[in-house]
């Protein structure tokens, strides 16, 4: 079995070039935006908006400026579905269409997709989406047919500044880890790995190295996946059956009674 695959993006070094999202448009022949390409959405430079079924990469703009002061900064991610150890996805997909590669990575297949929609509900990342072409749910697969054959995903191969890092798991949390450390000797003591331990539903095949808040690259500081409902929800649906039963149980001995008294007014 090959080593879990994945990516490290390091935001200190993106540009928002967008090649990226270049590269993966073109090698996975996902259809063109909504609206037409090139439309701005009137956040910064972005013109994709967000990932879903026909964006696979989303280079975020985010901007912190401070007119009065004259300071400010430009935090730039390429994001991409994260390929969790433990996916909600995969947990919820009522038709096996979504499985686990030999890569450890997390890929929908669209033959057996029906587009019911709960992935997309059950993603805490928000990067599933149908598309519109397909009828089905899809998202990025790591580029599984270019793994198979031993090529580079094709995001990571185009990135010009290596912000996004492709390899083995346990070598990009090493090399993850020495660039954390070599930021903060630089005098960047807010930088820190999102998603490269367990605590991140068992951590992120997709991992990323931020300078702020998760919040404020639109990431959830603290994701939750379907199971951690199911004890809870699982005794609310037992108290729901008891009830409805007793309700049941409660209408039949009515219509017994009334039944058992109709003779004996017809009697009288």
């Amino acid at each position: 079995m090959p080593p879990a695959m994945g990516f490290f993006t390091d935001t200190t070094v993106c540009i928002g070039c967008k090649a990226c999202e270049v590269a993966c448009k073109e090698w996975n022949q996902l259809p063109a935006a909504h609206g037409g390409a090139g439309t701005l959405s009137g956040d910064s430079y972005d013109n994709t908006r967000r990932l879903d079924g026909i964006h696979w990469r989303h280079v975020k703009f985010v901007e912190q400026f401070t007119p009065d002061r004259g300071e400010g900064r430009w935090l730039l991610m390429s994001d991409v579905c994260k390929h969790c150890v433990r996916a909600g996805c995969l947990e919820v997909c009522p038709t096996g269409a979504i499985i686990r590669t030999e890569f450890d990575t997390v890929v929908i297949q669209s033959d057996v997709c029906n587009g019911c929609r709960d992935c997309i509900a059950a993603c805490p990342f928000g990067v599933i989406e149908i598309n519109p072409v397909s009828g089905t749910a899809q998202k990025c697969t790591l580029c599984y047919d270019r793994l198979q054959a031993g090529l580079e995903p094709a995001c990571s191969k185009a990135c010009p500044t290596a912000s996004i890092r492709f390899g083995p798991i346990a070598d990009l949390k090493t090399l993850a880890a020495a660039r954390v450390e070599q930021l903060h000797g630089r005098g960047e003591p807010r930088a820190y790995l999102y998603g490269a331990d367990e605590k991140v539903l068992g951590g992120l095949n997709a991992f990323f190295l931020l300078v702020d808040k998760p919040e404020v690259y639109g990431l959830p500081p603290d994701p939750k996946i379907p199971s951690r409902n199911l004890g809870p929800g699982s005794l609310w649906s037992v108290l729901g059956a008891v009830v409805i039963g007793l309700v049941g149980v409660f209408n039949f001995r009515s219509r017994r009674v009334r039944s058992d008294a109709r003779p004996e007014r017809e009697a009288a």
